[in-house]
């Protein structure tokens, strides 16, 4: 019997499926069809709480934490850990039966509160006592502080918001710098976020009004994060490489071949992939045209930014344009949740 794609894609190569956002349900169906691993995002409470099989259970959760804590902020961040937790449950499993090599689940705390005292304190407290949690940290100046912290007293992280070869390479440089004092480092990768950088990338053409292909637009994402990977491969192999921010089906496909895990959400994604079961075919590993690469230098000055090392400084990669279009996205979720939280604590309290 035929094997499903994504079985068939880890079979004849190096690339994993890891699911984003999912219920514990969406979660178990994933793994069944081969994903490996899964990475929530500061969205997933306002999900949860608007989810027609789940809303039930999530308020019963909700309504638990806003008789403990006063603070609106730190109940979404209560809910996000409890419900996390749950999906983390469901990938146990997998985490124990691989020694740790698989199955890990991500966390992204509150986007508006991105200090370090508050990545490390709430790191902690999300991973609890689940091995398989990985905190999910912005790569950003006070992000990057908070890996260093979190990698020497052991705590696996992801690293975030990724862009530009230069923050994959301040990562790297990092978590290597980490580990040479240490016998056992934790596991960690990074997420090249292409599906968001090519949103951005269009954006700013229309706004500005680029005279540019949409057949280069479309390859952006994907140009930049092969010569990320490269670098990232080449130099720092003990990194693991994740893809991220899908909006397309080739953003899963155009990645098939490489030594990475690519994230995509189960609706829309993952379900259609299974359901369209394309061929398995290597396409990362062909380079991107040079005719593409030079007209998206050319033309397009985030993109440049990104693909050449010395573009931006750690203090720049906060307010550049990707990675701020996507923490917007978490943003709008987070004030939608917290509004929630606070309307519930008022019925609650009549």
């Amino acid at each position: 019997m035929n094997k499903s794609y994504f079985f068939r894609v880890q079979e004849q190569t190096p690339t994993k499926f890891w699911i984003n956002n999912v219920t514990p349900k969406e979660a178990q169906m994933a793994i069944d069809h081969g994903a490996t691993g899964c990475t929530q995002n500061p969205s997933y409470t306002w999900k949860m709480i608007n989810h027609a099989e789940n809303k039930g259970h999530t308020l019963e959760l909700l309504d638990k934490i806003i008789a403990r804590e006063a603070d609106d902020d730190i109940a979404v961040s209560e809910l996000q850990a409890e419900l996390v937790r749950e999906v983390a449950d469901v990938f146990m499993p997998l985490y124990e039966a691989t020694g740790g090599r698989q199955g890990y689940v991500t966390i992204q705390e509150n986007p508006f509160v991105e200090n370090e005292e508050f990545i490390v304190e709430r790191g902690y407290i999300n991973r609890g006592d689940k091995p398989n949690i990985m905190i999910k940290i912005p790569a950003t100046v006070d992000g990057l502080k908070s890996i260093d912290r979190l990698v020497t007293n052991g705590v696996p992280f992801n690293a975030t918001e990724v862009m530009s070869l230069d923050q994959a390479i301040d990562v790297c440089t990092l978590y290597h710098d980490a580990c040479m004092k240490m016998k056992n480092p934790p596991a960690a990768v990074l997420s090249h976020i292409a599906g968001i950088f090519d949103e951005q990338l269009a954006k700013t053409a229309k706004a500005e009004g680029i005279d540019i292909s949409s057949d280069v637009l479309w390859q952006a994402g994907i140009a930049a994060a092969k010569k990320i990977y490269q670098i990232v491969k080449t130099h720092w192999p003990e990194i693991g490489f994740v893809s991220g921010g899908a909006r397309g089906l080739h953003h899963f496909t155009e990645m098939v071949g490489a030594d990475c895990m690519v994230t995509i959400n189960w609706l829309g994604t993952a379900d259609k992939l299974i359901e369209n079961d394309p061929p398995v075919v290597q396409r990362f590993l062909q380079p991107a045209p040079h005719e593409v690469v030079d007209e998206l230098c050319l033309k397009m000055e985030e993109f440049r930014k990104a693909y050449f090392k010395g573009s931006l400084t750690p203090e720049d990669y906060e307010t550049f344009g990707s990675v701020v279009l996507f923490r917007e996205q978490f943003e709008d979720a987070w004030l939608k949740a917290r509004e929630f939280v606070a309307n519930r604590r008022k019925e609650l309290n009549k």
